[in-house]
């Protein structure tokens, strides 16, 4: 059956389409750390047209991580109107890292994880996901190959690491490079996060927005 509007003109399947597409919601992100996924996060949220930037919003909880879910929940409640709600952490240190993310996905939080830090995410804007076992080594490999690629000395305190990124790097390679690792994961038999290494999820977050905004 052809789609009519009222005015009696049909459609086209384009138009349709168009119309099918999910718009960007509201997102309330809360990270527990000052440096490096905040000024992340707030170029993300920068990087969006202006008109939409309100519908992201970043806060940062000085807590143990152990208290992040429930922090994130009680945050989101004074603010209903944010129907997705992420938490954003590395493994680093965290024993209870699996623990954490299914009290998450139990509650309907979803989570951007890395193992094991979040500059292995940011490896992934240059092409590549090397294997750490920790996140000094983590870090230390990236701030190489950051100095490699722009010639610059890499600072978790950058504000502009966002920026910096998509300027010297790829971010849709990056999402494709990171679901493809995940997959890697999976298809070996390894679901546990902690067990995942390298791997992240934050690309699911940062996908979502980026697809929904080109389909405006």
């Amino acid at each position: 059956m052809a789609h009519v509007e009222r005015n009696g003109k049909r459609k086209t399947r384009d138009q349709l389409a168009k119309r099918r597409v999910p718009e960007l919601g509201y997102y309330f992100i809360v990270t527990d750390t000052e440096e490096t996924e905040q000024n992340y996060m707030y170029g993300l949220r920068d990087s969006i047209p202006k008109e939409l930037q309100g519908k992201l919003v970043i806060k940062v909880i000085k807590t143990k991580s152990n208290n992040l879910v429930d922090e994130a929940r009680n945050l989101a409640s004074i603010n209903p109107q944010y129907g997705e709600i992420w938490i954003i952490f590395d493994r680093d240190k965290v024993k209870n890292f699996d623990e954490i993310i299914r009290q998450a996905e139990d509650k309907g939080i979803n989570v951007g994880w890395t193992n094991p830090c979040i500059e292995e995410w940011f490896n992934a804007y240059f092409g590549a996901m090397p294997t750490y076992q920790d996140s000094v080594a983590c870090c230390n490999g990236f701030a190489q190959t950051f100095k490699r690629v722009t010639g610059q000395k890499y600072a978790k305190s950058d504000k502009d690491i966002y920026e910096k990124l998509n300027r010297y790097g790829d971010e849709g390679q990056a999402v494709k490079l990171a679901q493809q690792k995940y997959n890697e994961h999976i298809a070996i038999g390894k679901d546990k996060p902690s067990e995942m290494c390298p791997c992240t999820t934050v690309h699911n977050l940062v996908g979502e927005i980026k697809l929904k905004i080109s389909k405006r």
